[in-house]
């Protein structure tokens, strides 16, 4: 599914992925986890096509990430930040992307999974975040692509909404369907990953299950284990 190979990824004169090496062979929920400046967002972008590598190849359902742009059409992506254009009604807003994706589309099941019926003839700038991250979501979630990448995606959820999420991953990962996840909610991160990826100063450290990862780091929780990856003893 996923094949990167020597990656390297330079902003001016710092250094942000060194030579990464990963490979997701698909299907299940991957946590690409790392504290601040470990390179997870460029990894993504790398990923999407949307950040040039100084170095490396990345194969995305093995088309070369280089030269064949057209496998972006199988991926839906779920950005961090919801910034669509505030003046258009939600309604709008959905029906703009389905024209763009021209794709079948599940949008009125998660328009009322999310409750967002009372919203559609809002304007998206006067939403709150939360439920701009509902829309967010359904926009996301309502095409059926094989690749699902989910940047922060329990941001600003209501505990309601958060279960709605749960429930979405598991539909999706019971399709067989691969989803890369990002997120600083470590307890979101233990209920739904299948594997984690742990990045640090632009390499990986760890890859592979939790309770794999509980026993290299000689923790009984995932949070401490976290935190103990990123020791100078554990590496060493």
């Amino acid at each position: 599914m996923i094949a990167v190979t020597d990656l390297y990824k330079k902003f001016g004169k710092n250094q942000v992925l060194t030579g990464l090496n990963l490979t997701i062979d698909g299907g299940g929920v991957f946590a690409v986890l790392g504290p601040n400046g470990s390179g997870k967002t460029t990894l993504i972008k790398s990923i999407l096509g949307m950040v040039t590598m100084n170095r490396g190849e990345i194969l995305v359902m093995e088309n070369p990430v280089k030269t064949k742009w057209k496998y972006r059409k199988e991926i839906n992506y779920l950005p961090q930040i919801a910034n669509f254009p505030g003046n258009l009604k939600v309604k709008e807003l959905i029906r703009m992307i389905i024209d763009l994706r021209q794709k079948p589309s599940d949008s009125e099941r998660l328009i009322k999974m999310f409750k967002l019926e009372p919203f559609l003839d809002k304007k998206f700038s006067t939403l709150s975040g939360g439920t701009k991250q509902k829309v967010n979501l359904v926009l996301t979630f309502m095409f059926d692509s094989p690749l699902l990448i989910l940047d922060e995606p329990t941001t600003g959820l209501d505990p309601a909404a958060l279960i709605k999420l749960k429930e979405l991953l598991q539909e999706e990962k019971k399709k067989g369907k691969t989803i890369l996840v990002t997120s600083h909610i470590l307890q979101f991160v233990e209920e739904v990953a299948d594997e984690i990826v742990y990045l640090l100063e632009g390499k990986i450290y760890f890859k592979g299950g939790i309770s794999q990862l509980k026993t290299m780091t000689k923790q009984t929780d995932f949070e401490h284990a976290i935190v103990a990856i990123a020791t100078q003893e554990i590496h060493a």
